[in-house]
């Protein structure tokens, strides 16, 4: 599990990475908050996102492809559409053919009209490079590990 009693204390400026994110009045469920699965989409959607800004990847031909290898969401307060959300990501291990993230969820101080601090959701995204045609691990390629490297956070929770 990627929390530990501190990590409800984390805070926007533990994560290197801001991506705004959007959510849509579909994202909330019948209890009236977003379904738990829309935050794994948030943060699939944040991870490629700031690569794709950043880097040249075509999943469709790239020789190396990034697929998910393990995922979990500690939940600690409910957030609901519209609010606007901020998801942060910080880079917890850089292995050879694995990344793991840390990703944050947080409403963005910077779109709200009531700020509010405190993390609501810490998820834990695990991304194994592959190699396209063997199906096998494979070295992350040098241009996303660089970027990889931006996001690197210092020991914590």
């Amino acid at each position: 599990m990627p929390s530990t009693p501190d990590a409800r204390e984390l805070t926007l400026a533990d994560f290197p990475v801001h991506r705004p994110v959007t959510t849509r009045w579909s994202d909330n469920d019948m209890y009236g908050h977003l379904n738990n699965a829309v935050y794994y989409e948030l943060f699939d959607s944040a991870i490629n996102g700031w690569q794709a800004e950043h880097v040249s990847i075509d999943p469709m031909t790239d020789a190396t492809q990034g697929v998910v290898a393990e995922s979990s969401c500690a939940f600690y307060a409910e957030v609901a559409f519209p609010a606007p959300l901020v998801v942060g990501i910080r880079v917890a291990r850089l292995g050879t053919s694995s990344v793991t993230y840390q990703l944050g969820l947080f409403v963005d101080p910077e779109r709200s009209a009531a700020p509010d601090p405190a993390i609501k959701a810490l998820g834990h995204w695990v991304h194994v490079e592959i190699d396209a045609a063997t199906r096998r691990p494979t070295p992350i390629p040098d241009h996303l590990r660089a970027l990889m490297e931006t996001a690197v956070a210092e020991a914590g929770p």
